[in-house]
């Protein structure tokens, strides 16, 4: 669990290394926010992948012959692990092949956000996010795209504000079929 009364004090402390001073009108609550912020942003570090594919895995029996779900711009950010930066404006596509059954549509979404609510790096997020879809679905055949901005280069070091970064995780038949590639990674921005 996160521990929400040392977060508080290690914010007061990092205001006073600032030169801050965390007893001033506008900081007196800042800790407590903060510590409350970062246990609602960092909510999936409570979660395993399996956890979370138990959560979101009720199973309906799929139409016949059905294709490729898709769920294209699901809308998620995260935190990087390196330097606890935003990474922001994050787009995610995933698809899967249905194996006999399907999942609600709205669980795509959750698993999405469950999973980005974590320290992360993009590239992990990826495949945290296929390893629980395959365990939800029951299907090996997934296949995620992330498209997002990344504010350790947006707003410090290089400070290239159009940079994006865009990564794949392809599983089972997404490895192999440039078709089912293309049909998840088509308006990557």
């Amino acid at each position: 669990m996160i521990d929400q009364k040392a977060i508080e004090e290690h914010i007061r402390g990092i205001l006073v290394a600032l030169g801050e001073d965390p007893d001033r009108e506008g900081l007196l609550e800042t800790p407590a926010r903060v510590a409350r912020m970062y246990a609602e942003v960092f909510d999936g570090i409570n979660y395993t992948n399996h956890d979370i594919a138990e959560m979101f895995s009720k199973r309906f029996d799929a139409p016949k012959n059905a294709g490729p779900v898709v769920v294209r711009d699901i809308e998620v950010f995260s935190y990087c692990e390196h330097h606890m930066a935003l990474m922001y404006d994050m787009s995610v596509n995933v698809a899967y092949v249905p194996n006999g059954k399907v999942i609600g549509l709205s669980k795509i979404a959750r698993i999405c956000d469950l999973a980005a609510k974590r320290l992360q790096l993009q590239e992990r997020l990826g495949s945290d996010i296929a390893e629980i879809m395959m365990e939800a679905t029951g299907s090996q055949d997934v296949g995620v795209v992330i498209a997002g901005t990344h504010s350790c280069m947006t707003a410090r070091g290089i400070r290239n504000a159009s940079a994006r970064t865009v990564t794949q995780t392809f599983c089972g038949k997404f490895r192999e079929d440039w078709n089912l590639q293309r049909l998840i990674s088509e308006g990557v921005k």
